[in-house]
């Protein structure tokens, strides 16, 4: 896997995963909007983890600055 998400990118990424969590803790929403908004907040989160985003790499998507 070739990294393709940049620092910006993996920023936002992590400030929504936080986000989302703060919403779920709270229990502002709940069924099935909850769970859909808990898969979004971790594939946020994986994905800013590991700076791969799978959805980027069939269409030649880089965020990542090239050195």
């Amino acid at each position: 896997m070739k990294k393709n998400i940049g620092t910006t990118d993996r920023n936002i990424r992590l400030i929504l995963a936080i986000l989302i969590g703060i919403v779920i803790a709270t229990g502002k929403l709940s069924g099935t909007s909850n769970i859909i908004l808990g898969v979004v907040g971790i594939i946020a989160l994986i994905t800013a983890f590991v700076r791969f985003c799978p959805l980027y790499f069939p269409f030649g998507i880089s965020t990542k600055h090239r050195s």
